[in-house]
């Protein structure tokens, strides 16, 4: 379940000469890296699903990326590509001495881990990947069947407006509000973290990365890939995704097959956020998973 407290010490890291805030919760052994999507999306979403884990005796560390939220916002445009943000993630391990991590990427967060992974492997105690994908041209076959769900009229419609620019229309906006409710979060109240992190969008990063919503890929990573490079990692890895969730499960299998100790788990009732919409379940794979790789015994 999802807890909103502040952190035990927020500290301020500099990444190049800009300043990038991260928050720490707990104290144990193992530290628990947190990967939020986005990009441009503060980590206020993530963070809270997984406070609990400093309460099983679980360091949990948190970081705004650059460009959102408490950390500076630049705006050279330079600055939005995944290999700029795998040094920063590495910056902020460093700086934190956080050692070797139990790394957790969510969303565009995943793709992050998964480029991490592949660039700094002995920095990782596990890998887990959630709600994520290693292949986005395969991703966006995927995302154009949960679009076609909408029917051939509103696929036009969609079609047209992409081709224009047109992304503010009302009734662009209007299928991409109905997707978001059947493939992002379920819920027919969506929780204050994950508003919190939607109101404080820095949308610069995202457009560059990845487009204008969360159904249409055109940003710089619509090609990336990195199926064959993800089988060099050997260590442990959980996948996680839902089963009605816009990064599909397809998308997990094609991961599951590239790596090489991987489990998979599956939330029925879950789309992006399986955290938020299947909380127990959600919290008890994931603990059951770092139990079993875990530095430590747990605190009493």
């Amino acid at each position: 379940m999802w807890i909103q407290r502040p952190a035990d010490q927020t500290v301020e890291i500099d990444v190049s000469g800009h300043r990038v805030v991260a928050y720490v919760y707990g104290t144990g052994e193992d530290t628990v890296f947190l990967l939020n999507g986005g990009p441009g999306l503060p980590c206020d979403y993530l963070r809270d699903a997984h406070i609990f884990l400093a309460d099983h005796g679980y360091r949990v560390i948190a970081f705004d990326q650059l460009g959102c939220g408490a950390s500076d916002r630049p705006e050279d445009p330079a600055l939005w590509e995944i290999g700029r943000y795998v040094a920063e993630t590495e910056t902020v391990r460093r700086a934190l001495d956080l050692g070797k991590v139990h790394l957790l990427g969510h969303s565009w967060g995943g793709w992050l881990a998964i480029e991490y992974a592949v660039t700094h492997p002995d920095n990782i105690k596990t890998l887990i990947l959630e709600d994520t994908a290693a292949d986005l041209p395969h991703l966006m076959e995927e995302m154009h069947r949960l679009r076609s769900a909408l029917g051939s009229e509103t696929v036009a419609m969609m079609l047209a407006h992409e081709a224009d620019g047109s992304f503010d229309h009302p009734e662009y906006q209007a299928a991409i509000t109905l997707l978001n409710y059947r493939h992002v979060c379920r819920l027919a109240e969506w929780p204050a973290p994950v508003m919190a992190s939607l109101g404080n969008w820095n949308m610069a990063p995202y457009m560059a990365m990845q487009g204008p919503n969360e159904f249409l890929y055109i940003g710089n990573l619509k090609d990336w890939k990195r199926t064959q490079e993800l089988c060099a990692f050997t260590g442990p890895a959980l996948i996680t995704v839902g089963r009605h969730d816009e990064i599909t499960p397809a998308c997990a299998r094609r991961m599951k097959e590239s790596l090489p100790q991987a489990d998979l788990v599956v939330f029925p009732n879950s789309s992006h956020m399986p955290f938020y919409e299947e909380p127990a379940a959600y919290d008890a794979a994931l603990l059951a998973f770092l139990g079993k790789h875990r530095s430590e015994s747990p605190t009493p």
